[in-house]
């Protein structure tokens, strides 16, 4: 409030002293204008002058440019005076006295010349050798001294005005400027309490920033751990059923199928032929239980990873599913150097993308790269469908979660980008070294 009340007395000072500066100065280029405006006058009837008695002495015409050219002048100069001078002002009178006696200045010249042109010598030089003409121009030289005197004191008295108001100006700045100290101290020393109070409270919210954060970090690791340990399990689970699967289930399939083979061999060619159909329909059966047996197991546990390697069992996914979806896969595998886990990372990441793909993509070609550098390992899934946006995605979908934390156990970092209509690039950079201490890493662009 104090700011604003001393902003406020410093522009009323500051459009004070303008305006009494600027009235002022008005008036001292008038009256220098003035002046200047006198001075011409007395130049021009000392050139008509000058001009008069050299035809009068020479008869020689070139006399009269000089003269007739101040005598159109010196009725201008009259003009501007009688404009800068109100009639009621106390220089009127005077400049009243100096129009006549300019006039009759003039009227004697001007008699002068024409009895010289018509040659009359004995009238002009008479004139000439009376004393009117000089009283003419010493009347005219006190007065336009007194208007020059007087604009000249006029002059003073305007830049008294300027300089008091400049003095006025001063003052009220450097009082105001006082009292804008004093409240700059106050406003000062309540600062530094006020800073001293927000430390000691910042102080206390910091440690208990610092306990949250450290709380916040140690539950977060132990979810990590605990996401960690559950995809573990997860893995294992697979493991487990899919050997269940091949060792149990497959090997009833495989005993019911032989015994459908038994029995076929005994019934012989004059079995019946609906006990046959049967027959061929129960062996189809089992045989399409048995393929079903195999998607599940390569789903839960993939024999090709371990049996072939990454980069087989990579094709043969891609050419599985483009054979299921319709969907052209082109694939650019890099033989690389992994652990088995990251192997089996690489392999859910493709096979999740595809999935997604196939779900709800809409593609029509899908691009499988994978690139080995000198210290990590890079996985490209690229498909040319109908994107999405990935600022309005859930986390979780899909199955974008189970993917990043899959990248992110391994210490490496995911990547989606997307926009709708342009399809969708999912890169997944793995280090070639299992991660230890590292922290994960998760982005989405």
């Amino acid at each position: 409030m104090l700011a604003v009340l001393a902003a406020l007395v410093l522009i009323g000072i500051n459009e004070a002293g303008y305006g009494e500066s600027s009235d002022a100065l008005d008036r001292i280029e008038q009256y220098t204008g003035t002046r200047n405006t006198v001075g011409k006058l007395l130049q021009h009837m000392l050139d008509a002058e000058t001009g008069s008695r050299g035809y009068l002495l020479t008869g020689d015409p070139r006399y009269l440019e000089p003269y007739n050219a101040a005598v159109a002048e010196i009725s201008q100069q009259l003009d501007r005076l009688r404009t800068a001078y109100a009639p009621n002002s106390s220089e009127a009178g005077t400049l009243n006295a100096l129009t006549l006696n300019v006039q009759r200045k003039l009227a004697e010249m001007d008699l002068s010349v024409r009895m010289r042109k018509q040659g009359n010598e004995e009238a002009w030089k008479s004139v000439l050798l009376t004393d009117v003409g000089k009283e003419h121009m010493d009347a005219i030289r006190a007065q336009a001294g007194r208007l020059i005197d007087s604009a000249t004191r006029r002059m003073a008295e305007a830049q008294d005005r300027v300089e008091r108001s400049l003095l006025f100006a001063r003052a009220g700045i450097a009082i105001v400027t006082g009292a804008a100290l004093l409240a700059f101290y106050l406003y000062l020393r309540q600062t530094t309490r006020l800073k001293l109070a927000g430390e000691q409270q910042q102080a206390v919210l910091q440690q208990e920033r610092d306990l949250l954060e450290t709380q916040v970090r140690e539950r977060t690791a132990s979810l990590a751990q605990l996401a960690t340990h559950l995809q573990q399990v997860r893995e294992e689970e697979r493991g487990h059923l899919a050997r269940e699967l091949h060792d149990e289930l497959g090997a009833l399939l495989t005993a019911a199928k032989l015994d459908v083979a038994r029995l076929k061999s005994r019934l012989g060619p004059q079995q019946p032929p609906e006990v046959g159909q049967r027959l061929q329909h129960l062996t189809e059966t089992l045989n399409s239980g048995i393929a079903l047996k195999r998607r599940i197991i390569e789903d839960l546990r993939p024999s090709s990873l371990a049996n072939l390697g990454l980069t087989a069992a990579l094709e043969i996914l891609a050419r599985e599913f483009s054979e299921r979806s319709g969907i052209e896969v082109a694939t650019n595998l890099e033989s690389v150097q992994l652990d088995e886990g990251s192997q089996l990372t690489v392999y859910r990441i493709v096979q999740e993308s595809l999935t997604n793909v196939g779900k709800y993509a809409e593609a029509t070609q899908v691009e499988v790269g994978v690139r080995e550098y000198s210290n990590h390992v890079e996985v490209e899934i690229r498909d040319d469908g109908k994107g999405f946006d990935v600022r309005s995605a859930k986390p979780s979908t899909h199955g974008l979660a189970g993917m990043r934390h899959r990248v992110e156990a391994a210490g490496g970092r995911l990547t989606v980008s997307s926009q709708p209509g342009q399809g969708t690039r999912i890169l997944a950079s793995l280090p070639k070294a299992a991660a230890t201490a590292r922290a994960p890493v998760a982005e989405i662009v």
